[in-house]
């Protein structure tokens, strides 16, 4: 192919490659401000107490299982951990020096877990309130049944609203009504006490029950 007839370079490239275009290009690199790399920083675990490695103190008072209470070097105290195939746990840090408990830490925050759950289970039932509805004419055998489910919600450590519904004249056997709801917290009294004396409030005569505490 002749010479002549070979593509020169476009105006564009030929600026691109000159000399003066790469040192201004040189200039403005260094002109700029240099920017150092991005490093997240080492998170230690969370957790509600400072463990083994953790600890950074120089003297601990250890206490345990089958431990021997005093005062260790906290290397000392890691090691005697260690070959236990326990934790170092930090439960006291205000103390002089900080109190440390050899145990193992997942099964310590398990039983924890556990325990807050119950309360809060616990803590949700004292609010819950379960109707048992009489009339004045209920009888012995209607009574006993309803008696019972009253014994089971207390059990469950819900309240009880106990109440008797007049009807009609009914209202005019309010003394009897009064007497069935006393009866009735004579009935479940092991598990529960009256928070009230029987009160009217419209065509209900009310009482409420709430469960006695768990020993």
């Amino acid at each position: 192919m002749p010479l002549n007839n070979l593509q020169k370079p476009s105006v564009k490239k030929q600026k691109l490659f000159s000399s003066d275009f790469l040192n201004q290009t040189l200039i403005n690199l260094r002109q700029q401000p240099f920017r150092r790399p991005f490093f997240r920083p080492r998170q230690e675990p969370k957790h509600p107490h400072r463990i083994n490695e953790h600890i950074r103190i120089p003297r601990v008072r250890l206490v345990g299982e089958n431990i021997t209470t005093g005062i260790y070097d906290t290397r000392e105290a890691l090691r005697i951990a260690e070959d236990l195939g326990l934790d170092l746990v930090e439960i006291s840090p205000t103390a002089d020096p900080p109190v440390c408990k050899v145990m193992d830490y997942q099964k310590f925050l398990y039983e924890q877990k556990k325990k807050q759950k119950e309360l809060k289970h616990k803590a949700a039932k004292q609010h819950v309130v379960k109707e048992v509805r009489f009339t004045p004419n209920t009888d012995d055998h209607d009574f006993e049944f309803k008696a019972k489910h009253a014994e089971k919600f207390l059990q469950e450590g819900a309240k009880v609203k106990a109440y008797i519904q007049f009807k009609g004249r009914g209202i005019l056997f309010k003394e009897r009504g009064e007497l069935m709801l006393l009866k009735l917290a004579e009935r479940v009294k092991d598990y529960g006490a009256l928070e009230q004396m029987p009160q009217l409030e419209g065509r209900r005569m009310i009482a409420t029950i709430a469960p006695k505490a768990k020993k």
